[in-house]
């Protein structure tokens, strides 16, 4: 009796084993997938709210290691951390109207790649974006918003989505430019010496476009930016 029982056990803790080998043989998702998972979560309403308890608190009150950047609109209905279902520590987040990368947003950026040791970018473009529907539509917009206006309008030209195409329906523009506007801030990431560049050159950092939909909370993934090799 007690020698079978002594089989079982060996024949448990041998399973167990093997259960723990075929979990850690798995490859380890990238940063990407990870975001992509949360923001599945998050369009199925099944968001866990991670790393928001006091422990977490605590341990960030210690240091930040974000495993991402996530360059995103103003808008108040695209938080990156409810989008991809994230908490404390997890995303080094820089929102600015149209996803504008001025100097100091690009400095931002690059402290989250050099110092804290994020090496994936998302630019996070949205249906409907106000500061792109408002520079497409042209005309002077008042006090400080020319300056959104005056950076996101050259990614629009260089596209071909201006506002001149009165045969299209304005919300297919809109978005076509919204996608636009989003590659092209990709791509200057990318290309954005001495830091940024290098890190991509080297193949240590991915730099993706992507747009963020309002009326189902889907993100989905553009072309990548040019990339290392």
């Amino acid at each position: 009796m007690q020698g079978k029982m002594l089989t079982t056990l060996f024949l448990f803790l041998a399973a167990c084993a093997n259960a723990g080998g075929v979990a850690e043989s798995q490859p380890k998702r990238s940063a990407l997938d990870e975001l992509l998972a949360g923001n599945q979560r998050f369009v199925a309403g099944q968001s866990r709210h991670p790393h928001q308890d006091a422990a977490r608190r605590a341990e960030t009150a210690q240091g930040q290691h974000p495993f991402a950047v996530i360059v995103g609109c103003a808008d108040s209905r695209v938080p990156p951390e409810l989008v991809f279902d994230c908490g404390l520590g997890d995303l080094f987040v820089v929102r600015v109207a149209g996803d504008v990368c001025e100097e100091a947003a690009l400095g931002s950026i690059e402290y989250a790649v050099e110092h804290l040791g994020a090496r994936t970018i998302v630019v996070l473009g949205h249906e409907r974006c106000g500061a792109v529907g408002a520079t497409l539509e042209g005309g002077e917009l008042p006090g400080h918003m020319r300056a959104f206006a005056s950076a996101i309008a050259p990614n629009i030209r260089a596209s071909g989505e201006t506002g001149d195409k009165r045969d299209d329906k304005l919300g297919d523009k809109l978005d076509r430019a919204v996608r636009a506007n989003a590659r092209a801030i990709a791509h200057q990431l990318a290309t954005c010496a001495p830091i940024l560049a290098e890190f991509v050159h080297k193949g240590e950092l991915k730099v993706v476009a992507a747009r963020y939909d309002l009326d189902t909370g889907m993100v989905e993934v553009l072309d990548d930016a040019p990339q290392g090799h």
